[in-house]
């Protein structure tokens, strides 16, 4: 993690008031094309939903996978529609409550996490503050408004989905995955927008038993350059190669192969 434990607790009321603030004058019937299948206001439940559930886990420092079913965040209702008047402040007390939530519990807290080998409240402080980030940027592509992201935040949510990513475990959970190993496979993201100090840049390599990533700046089978913003949706299926603004220089197929197999969620 390269994000201070308080940080994470700020950043999920942040992104969660960066969400608050393009809702004014929405139409929340209005599709999210990053989540097919749905609008606005079921992208919200979603979000509200789930920062619900990972504060009542770690609140109960639950030791055992924690119900979903109360929560609603993956199916909906008519009825939980509303309108921005009353999901602004609803969202605004799920982050609250998330962010409490953790600073009650302090860093290194033991709790069950879907990630078996982590089992820290940790975990769920960087996870949700890249959760809301994410769904942010869905929410706000959808509505035609401009998405920006801070440059060291946007850098710790690359490490996790490389980290999240590249767990052994996610090979026995996509099989396909595994077809993307093989000799001379690499693939090098290099942010061109940063400054030198946050090191934006990432190696893939697939040439293993399993995959694995490094911070360096290396030559390697592809290349994609571009702004950091950028290359994060892009990895996160948010931007197709096409409309992100990024130079890809080398393989393009086992680009486009492994964008196609890999992904946590």
């Amino acid at each position: 993690m390269t994000l201070e434990f308080d940080r994470y607790c700020t950043e999920i009321v942040a992104q969660t008031d960066a969400v608050r603030s393009i809702l004014p004058g929405a139409d929340l019937t209005t599709p999210v094309p990053s989540c097919p299948g749905w609008v606005v206001w079921q992208l919200l439940r979603h979000l509200g939903g789930a920062q619900r559930w990972a504060a009542a886990a770690v609140s109960a420092r639950v030791q055992e996978p924690m119900p979903e079913d109360e929560f609603a965040f993956r199916t909906f209702s008519e009825d939980l529609e509303g309108n921005p008047s009353e999901l602004d402040p609803w969202l605004a007390e799920g982050a609250e409550k998330l962010a409490s939530a953790l600073r009650g519990a302090g860093p290194g807290a033991s709790v069950w996490t879907p990630v078996p080998a982590v089992g820290i409240v940790d975990f769920y402080a960087r996870r949700f503050t890249h959760e809301t980030l994410i769904h942010r940027a869905d929410a706000t592509l959808a509505l035609g408004a401009e998405f920006t992201a801070d440059p060291r935040v946007a850098t710790d949510a690359f490490d996790e989905w490389l980290e999240l990513g590249s767990l052994p475990m996610m090979l026995e959970h996509n099989p396909r995955t595994r077809e993307l190993l093989g000799p001379g496979r690499t693939l090098h993201f290099h942010a061109t927008d940063t400054p030198p100090d946050l090191n934006a840049e990432w190696v893939v390599d697939l040439t293993g038993a399993v995959i694995t990533w490094r911070r360096v700046h290396e030559r390697a089978a592809v290349a994609v350059r571009g702004p950091l913003t950028d290359l994060l949706l892009l990895i996160y299926r948010r931007l197709t190669p096409d409309a992100a603004g990024v130079e890809i220089l080398g393989d393009r197929d086992l680009f486009d192969f492994w964008l196609d197999r890999v992904g946590f969620g």
